[in-house]
This record gives structure tokens, sequence and C-alpha cells, in this order.
């Protein structure tokens, strides 16, 4: 994939999440089955980084636990990022004070830098990195493994980078919604394997780029850059097949 292409799905999906983010919220009002299996592997008092936290939902259910670890969640959508903060109240919360509990920062993954935010003498390393429903955003696997590599440096020794894809092929319904590509001004060739494009229905009618990752590649993706495979399950969905979950360990 050429970068103005990348660049194009890159935007599209950035409109998609600024136009849409109350609509998008309001369906991500709980967590995924697959989610709160995860969860059972982080300790109260482990650091988090959650990349596309969305309307911090993860967060409200760590403090429910108990959570008093750091959390540090990043998205670039500034308007799920105001309903994470509103939602989840806290002292801690200026992006210009990383010596707090909780925090919701701007970032854009796509940016080759995007970890200068946490900077800070109290962010990293972290224990665990989650990113649940957030590589298959990423157009290209040039910026897939950028955005791996940097996260492993930000883990502690023996980290785990935990995370999920949607897997909508599974899904007849879903797959009923798949546009052509000349919906974003782009053909078939102007993309990569596993390309997909698909509309949004709630609230006005929208585009989003997805890329559906086998579980061979997604094994790949993690010897690429520096991480073990530890565990792979799917879950979520009728039938527990809307998501392929990893567990990755920092080698």
């Amino acid at each position: 994939m050429n970068e103005k292409t990348a660049h194009h799905l890159l935007d599209l999906n950035r409109q998609f999440y600024q136009t849409f983010a109350l609509q998008f919220s309001a369906t991500r009002q709980r967590l995924q089955p697959g989610v709160l299996q995860v969860l059972k592997r982080i300790q109260l008092t482990n650091h988090i980084l959650d990349l596309g936290c969305g309307n911090g939902e993860l967060a409200r259910e760590l403090a429910r636990r108990g959570h008093s670890g750091r959390y540090i969640g990043l998205d670039f959508s500034s308007e799920l990022l105001k309903h994470a903060r509103l939602s989840n109240p806290s002292e801690f919360q200026d992006e210009d004070n990383l010596h707090g509990d909780q925090h919701f920062l701007p970032a854009n993954l796509a940016d080759p830098d995007w970890d200068r935010i946490l900077a800070g003498a109290a962010a990293p390393p972290f224990d665990f990195i989650l990113a649940f429903a957030v590589l298959h955003h990423l157009p290209g696997v040039e910026l897939r493994r950028q955005v791996l590599r940097i996260s492993h440096n930000l883990l502690a020794n023996q980290g785990y980078f935990i995370h999920s894809e949607w897997q909508f092929l599974n899904s007849p319904r879903l797959v009923a919604r798949l546009q052509p590509w000349s919906e974003a001004e782009l053909t078939a060739e102007d993309v990569d394997p596993g390309d997909y494009l698909l509309d949004w229905r709630r609230g006005g009618s929208g585009l989003r780029y997805v890329h559906f990752f086998s579980e061979d590649e997604l094994n790949n993706l993690a010897a690429e850059t520096g991480f073990q495979v530890v565990e792979s399950f799917h879950s979520d969905g009728d039938g527990g097949e809307l998501g392929l979950y990893q567990i990755w360990k920092s080698a």
C-alpha cells in the first residue's frame, strides 16, 4: 500500500470517529466477554497503557475492580476522550501531570512519535499494553509494525501486549454490509489483501476501513516485532467468533 492510500484510509476513519463519536459510544457501554476474560490476568497494581481507549469503559471497569496501578488511555478522537474524562472523574486527568493514577490523553497511533506524550518520568514502562479493536484500523504492514515496535519499547521486561481483532467475515450480517472501494474513491488494487470497507448505519451513514487478520498473519507480526505469542482465542458475538484475541509477551 502506498503512503497516499494509507493516509486516505486513516482520514476516513478519523472522520468517522469524529462524526459518529456519540453514536459509537452508545454501542460500547459494556465490555466484550473476551475483554473480561483478559482482565482476569491483570493485577490491581499493574500499570496499564490502553491504546484506543474510546469512551473509557475499560477504565471504568478497572476502577470498579479497585485497580490502583497507573492507567493511561490514548485515543485520537477528542469527542471520545471527552466522554471518557466525563465518565471517569479524576483529579489526575491533566495531560501535563503524569504523576496520578488515571489519564486520558490524545494520541494518533499513525504518528511515528505518538509515544512522546508519555515522556513523563511516571509513565512507562507498563506491565500491560491493551489494544482492543485497534490494529485492524491501521492500514499497511509498515504502520502496524511501527506501532508494535514502539509498544514493545514501552513495556516492562516480560510485559504483555494484549489485543483483539474484529472477525467480521464470520458474520453474514456484517458481510452484507461490506462496501465497494469506489465508495471511498479507491479501487481494490489500491489496498492490501484483507482490507475491507464497512458501512455504519446508526445516526447517519458512514464508512470505516477495517483489516481482517488471520491468526497466521498476527503470529508473523508478533515475531517481526519482538513478541512471543502466549495464547490465542476467539470470543464475542453470536457463536463467540467475532473477536480474535491474542496475548503476546515481550521477548
